[in-house]
């Protein structure tokens, strides 16, 4: 994470406005999730992306899924700059409290009877494409796949939540997924 913050940073530094984008991962709003992205080309078929999100909202009877996420990304496009295939390095960092939700796909379904308070981090690859629409507008798909590390305590649920116990645990698999709507700024 640290090697991909720097490299944002140093390539951040250097940038030369030739081409500035803005996007929003559509599928992340179902979640409740607003985020944004912005991406810098920093050279011919390099480019430097970094895509938040933050979901402050509580649903109802303990149920929230509560969360702050970064994405900083290194990108190489086989063409030009958002045009195209490419292939990333990315980070990912954040913060959750999320439980009391019934999602019955593979690890969530623990969060219907309890609640996660911890953060992750980790680092990984990604490939996407990136389609023209016109000279402003854009549609991206990138998958990514990576290691995480999940540091959190568990809790019970309920007005008189109790600890009930916390876990570290290494993670492989998907690490980013977006399906984004771009913008053409410059």
């Amino acid at each position: 994470m640290t090697i991909v913050l720097s490299l944002f940073t140093g390539l951040s530094l250097g940038l030369t406005a030739q081409k500035t984008v803005l996007k929003t991962n559509a599928p992340y709003w179902l979640t409740a999730t607003p985020n944004l992205g912005a991406e810098f080309a920093v050279a011919d078929k390099v480019s430097v992306e970094l895509s938040v999100g933050f979901n402050p909202f509580k649903f109802g009877d303990n149920k929230q899924l509560k969360h702050w996420v970064v994405w900083p990304e290194a990108r190489y496009w086989l063409d030009e700059t958002s045009n195209g295939h490419f292939f990333g390095v990315h980070g990912v960092g954040g913060q959750f409290n999320m439980g009391g939700l019934d999602i019955p796909i593979w690890k969530l379904e623990n969060l219907k009877d309890r609640r996660y308070d911890g953060s992750a981090i980790g680092i990984g690859v990604s490939y996407g494409y990136h389609w023209i629409l016109n000279d402003r507008w854009g549609v991206e798909a990138t998958l990514g796949l990576g290691y995480a590390r999940f540091d959190y305590d568990v809790y019970s649920l309920g007005e008189n939540a109790s600890k009930t116990g916390g876990n570290r645990k290494n993670y492989f698999g998907p690490t980013k997924g977006a399906v984004s709507v771009i913008y053409v700024i410059n």
